[in-house]
């Protein structure tokens, strides 16, 4: 665990290029082009989070002053998934459950039970937060880390029956997508996909990055969508002319930088996927993997970064206007990217599907993050997280413990409570 926490100290650019190495070692691919591939995803993952930084950093002041500007004074601080990943990996059931993670993982593969093999080790928190979370609300290590073991070898089996639906929209190939946080709003994309297309001219209405390119020509490019959405953000957000210019700029790049950057980290993976299902092939005739990886290798799909822009006003007013709600969007207003990452393979990048599926996953973030709001704040403070004075309440918008997987994991807690 020692070595694990190091790892993972050193963050993701650091983390993955050491997994995929070592991945390459194991399956034979050589120490010279095992190094070159995990460097290769190194770099990628470097250039991702600049772009992704580039972008959050923009669209985070400009998403807290549309707040400020509303006078929005709602108890629960959404406090987005850097604290949400801190107060997972502080968790005293953490250990047990990496480990448990690993372990089962193997099990599963061996046994013939997944086809993933998850190497999305910083994504853990996602899990661990959940655990956190039940750990609040029960007091009791071994249901809280049996728990989780349970949703995560869930998670491996509907990465492996997704996988296909992924792999065809975003023309990817031996990769899946382990990722709870994400995966939580797929059967909700696939229930408002089969509800659209039986309402008669709804069912007709389509927006997807090419069609809008090819209905608007260069109005339609990524990088004119990019600086119109940026825009809007900036005039809303009450920006002076030139602030607001400046923020449209930045997100015009981001849309065009972001795929680029994908696509150096995929040289890298591909590389180790291709070796890896050659000497799989050998070790086990007739079988497939995956390899699963986090949604940052989706959100670069103009359609995604195009309806996550959209979804933060759309989250904004929600707050404002839904009775009964204490959460206050924050912190993860700039990350609602990645609530779409896999939502979009099952509503065919339709980005006005995608903006419904939005738009009732926020509804249920609110809700579930008003309700389970102590039981968050409580896993914060078993996890030795300093929060200011004048937090009641805390919660996150992009991990899980905010969406309908928290809501079982507190109701499931207090059930044991009773037992």
């Amino acid at each position: 665990m020692s070595v694990i926490n190091t790892i993972i100290g050193l963050g993701a650019a650091v983390m993955m290029p050491i997994i995929f190495f070592v991945v390459g070692l194991i399956f034979r691919l050589g120490i010279g082009k095992s190094f070159k591939a995990g460097m290769t995803v190194g770099v990628g993952f470097v250039g991702v989070n600049m772009v992704i930084n580039l972008l959050l950093d923009n669209l985070g002041p400009a998403s807290k002053a549309m707040v400020n500007r509303l006078g929005m004074h709602l108890t629960v601080v959404d406090v987005g998934w850097p604290t949400a990943s801190t107060i997972g990996w502080g968790t005293p059931i953490m250990a047990a459950v990496v480990v448990g993670f690993l372990i089962i993982n193997a099990i599963m593969v061996v046994l013939k039970l997944t086809k993933t093999v998850d190497v999305d080790i910083f994504n853990y928190w996602i899990f661990l937060q959940v655990g956190a979370t039940v750990f609040a609300v029960t007091k009791n290590f071994w249901f809280s880390t049996v728990f989780v073991w349970i949703i995560f070898a869930i998670v491996l089996k509907v990465a492996d029956w997704s996988a296909p639906y992924i792999q065809k929209e975003y023309k990817l190939s031996g990769i899946s997508f382990p990722h709870l946080a994400g995966m939580m709003w797929s059967p909700l994309a696939i229930g408002v996909n089969w509800v659209i297309d039986r309402i008669p001219g709804l069912k007709k209405v389509d927006f997807n990055a090419e069609k809008i390119q090819k209905r608007f020509g260069a109005f339609g490019e990524p990088v004119v969508l990019g600086f119109i959405l940026g825009l809007i953000i900036g005039i809303l957000a009450a920006y002076s002319p030139a602030k607001a210019i400046s923020l449209a700029i930045n997100v015009a790049a981001a849309m065009v930088l972001l795929p680029k950057m994908i696509g150096v980290l995929l040289e890298g993976l591909i590389t180790v996927r291709d070796a890896a299902e050659k000497q799989l092939k050998k070790w086990f005739p007739n079988r497939e993997f995956f390899i699963g990886m986090d949604t940052a290798l989706l959100i670069g799909e103009p359609s995604v970064l195009a309806s996550g822009l959209l979804l933060i006003p759309v989250a904004i007013v929600l707050a404002l206007i839904l009775p009964g709600n204490r959460m206050l969007p924050f912190a993860d207003l700039a990350s609602l990217t990645f609530l779409l990452a896999l939502v979009t393979p099952f509503v065919r990048r339709n980005m006005f599907k995608m903006l419904i599926t939005g738009a009732i996953s926020i509804v249920i973030i609110l809700y579930v993050g008003s309700y389970i709001a102590p039981y968050v704040t409580q896993s914060a403070v078993t996890s030795n997280i300093k929060l200011p004075a004048d937090f009641t309440g805390i919660s996150n918008m992009t991990g899980a413990v905010s969406g309908w997987v928290g809501w079982i994991a507190v109701e499931a807690g207090k059930l044991f409570n009773l037992i």
